[in-house]
């Protein structure tokens, strides 16, 4: 029997995703270097009922977030 801790784990694959706002689909790397890792806007994830956000909802949904504080 292998033992799974001596084989080479294969790399993450980037996932499709399709944001829980607008529909659009964009692409989420599990490895730590999805694109959202370089964003300063920072919300609490996942909003109940939501999953990730593209780019610009995450933007739009941050700066809405600023504007209410």
């Amino acid at each position: 029997m292998t033992n799974p801790k001596d084989m080479p784990s294969a790399p993450a694959l980037p996932r499709r995703l399709v944001c829980s706002r607008c529909g659009t689909e964009f692409g989420c790397d599990l490895s730590g270097n999805c694109w959202c890792a370089e964003e300063t806007a920072r919300l609490p994830m996942p909003v109940k009922g939501e999953d990730c956000l593209c780019r610009e909802c995450l933007r739009k949904a941050a700066a809405e977030a600023s504007a209410a504080r």
